[in-house]
């Protein structure tokens, strides 16, 4: 148990600002949505109309959860669980990879493997990091809600539903993390399972019956196969219930002793699923440039991308007719969405917007993912290698980064495909499959500024090149879906890319928009292309 401790000491020293971002950002956003409800929507009527549209909508139950009841703290967390859970499951799911597999890749298993310690010792101290970072995650989100003038009882149980879902999946990306082969893998598979459960719980959502009054939502039985849909069920703010948080544990502590007992059955560096075997001694003609090496190494990462977009622009497609006979079955609610949506927009248009802006944030996300992998080449020690040949580092530098372009591109299309196809054979009305799949393509300028923002600091500063493109994305987040509810100024609004996005099809498409944001993502890769030719490879 003294090693645990010391070992675990030891990662909370390396990852004490990482941490400490992580838990007052997401701590910070849930104070500012509490703010912003109990200023904006003061009144118990202006809450209610806000609650009575967010439960006729679909989109609107897909993106933010279950509406529970007009109060501050009841809205409050409706507004905001769904992306707080996210965050904390991200925080914690690549803590435990980066102290395991990580640490295994990079050799530094081996210095703590030569001491007396068992083979689980530092597994059991990364569970134990990821508890107590999870435990002041609870703790920091309850002091902002009551902070903002929240029930404390209720605070407190909202921050627990959201510490909850990060103690989940820590367990789960212990277990990933004895699976899979690389770092790279595990994150990728773990980052995947906490987007499968975001959609998951918002198909549940989607799917709800709304009571008479519009003010509360049971969800579908598809929600309970996601631990965020397990955690909203808490109901922190209306009726509390703890049996959700009773499960959650449980399986938590089923998928942590599931990884204990999986690393006490593998030596060190290997794993359950092989890494790619040793290819040929020689290259093929595809794998003689950068460009081929750079796209042999991205397109296992570019596929489950697309499947993923793909995935997500089906649900939008298929709950399309789930849309459609909720508008018809309720003339009072197609009359209010008429006030608030521009135009002749309908609820299926209004869905699908917002499921393609989803797309596009994955879209995003990928180009950054595929950024990311100059970092760690550098980091490393195969740059030096790779660039001992005749071969730039402009070559380098803008081999990945055309691949990260093809990337969020590819995924930004295959939203749009699939939402095209999935709505022309479900009948569901609204626009046409044409314009369906041009308002998944209207996102891939904004989303192409993250990739190439992402470079930009990878040729100034690498060691903060994941932080700063993860951060910027999640920044963007922020202000794109909370900037008008916190009364934001319009300039700071501005500066997220996304908010250049045209959404269509409710809305026309904006070239300048466009363009600004295409030239933006063309200076700042330029200026990455220059400044890397400027500095020395860092470790």
């Amino acid at each position: 148990m003294r090693a645990v401790l010391r070992l675990a000491l030891l990662q909370a020293r390396r990852d004490r600002g990482t941490l400490a971002a992580w838990i007052l950002g997401i701590a910070g956003l849930g104070y500012a949505a509490a703010t912003a409800v109990t200023t904006q929507f003061g009144e118990d009527n202006e809450r209610a109309a806000l609650i009575s549209v967010a439960a006729a909508s679909p989109a609107f139950l897909f993106i933010r959860g279950l509406p529970d009841g007009i109060s501050s703290g009841a809205v409050t967390f409706f507004q905001g669980y769904s992306f707080t859970a996210v965050l904390a499951g991200l925080m914690s799911a690549f803590l435990v990879v980066r102290h395991t597999r990580a640490d295994e890749d990079q050799g530094r298993f081996e210095l703590v493997g030569s001491t007396q310690v068992t083979r689980v010792t530092s597994l059991y101290a990364t569970l134990l990091l990821g508890s107590c970072a999870n435990v002041v995650l609870a703790l920091a989100v309850a002091a902002g809600f009551i902070g903002a003038g929240l029930p404390v009882q209720g605070s407190f149980l909202a921050g627990t539903a959201v510490g909850s879902v990060g103690l989940f999946f820590m367990a789960a990306a212990a277990l990933v993390a004895q699976v899979m082969p690389s770092a790279r893998s595990a994150n990728g598979t773990v980052a995947a399972l906490i987007g499968g459960a975001y959609l998951i719980r918002g198909g549940g959502d989607a799917l709800g019956t709304a009571d008479s009054s519009l003010l509360h939502v049971s969800a579908a039985w598809p929600s309970l196969f996601s631990p965020i849909g397990w955690g909203q069920r808490i109901r922190p703010f209306t009726e509390p219930d703890t049996l959700p948080l009773l499960v959650i544990g449980a399986v938590a502590g089923v998928l942590a002793g599931v990884a204990v007992v999986l690393r006490n059955g593998r030596d060190l560096g290997a794993s359950y699923i092989a890494a790619d075997e040793a290819g040929a001694e020689r290259a093929g003609t595809g794998l003689a440039s950068m460009l081929g090496l750079a796209w042999r190494l991205q397109r296992g990462s570019l596929a489950s991308w697309c499947f993923t977009s793909a995935a997500l622009g089906a649900v939008a497609g298929g709950l399309g007719p789930v849309v459609r006979d909720a508008l018809e079955g309720n003339p009072s609610v197609a009359e209010l969405m008429s006030r608030i949506v521009p135009g002749d927009a309908g609820l299926v248009d209004l869905f699908t917007t917002a499921m393609l802006g989803i797309a596009g944030i994955l879209a995003a996300a990928a180009g950054i993912e595929a950024v990311l992998r100059l970092r760690a080449e550098e980091a490393e020690g195969r740059a030096e290698l790779l660039l001992s040949v005749p071969a730039s580092r402009f070559r380098w530098l803008g081999s990945t980064l055309a691949v990260a372009a093809i990337t969020t591109t590819a995924v930004a299309v295959a939203a749009g495909a699939s939402a095209a196809v999935v709505l022309a054979l479900g009948e569901a009305g609204g626009s046409s499959p044409g314009m369906v799949f041009s308002a998944a393509l209207a996102h891939i300028p904004a989303a192409l500024v993250f990739p190439a923002g992402t470079v930009l600091v990878f040729a100034l500063a690498p060691r903060w090149s994941t932080p700063a493109g993860w951060g910027a994305l999640a920044v963007a987040l922020v202000l794109g879906q909370f900037g008008g509810l916190l009364s934001l100024p319009v300039w700071l609004q501005d500066l997220s890319p996304f908010r250049h996005s045209s959404a269509m099809p409710v809305e026309a498409f904006h070239l300048e928009g466009a363009l600004l944001m295409t030239a933006v993502a063309i200076a700042m890769a330029s200026a990455a292309s220059g400044l890397i030719r400027k500095r020395d490879l860092k470790v």
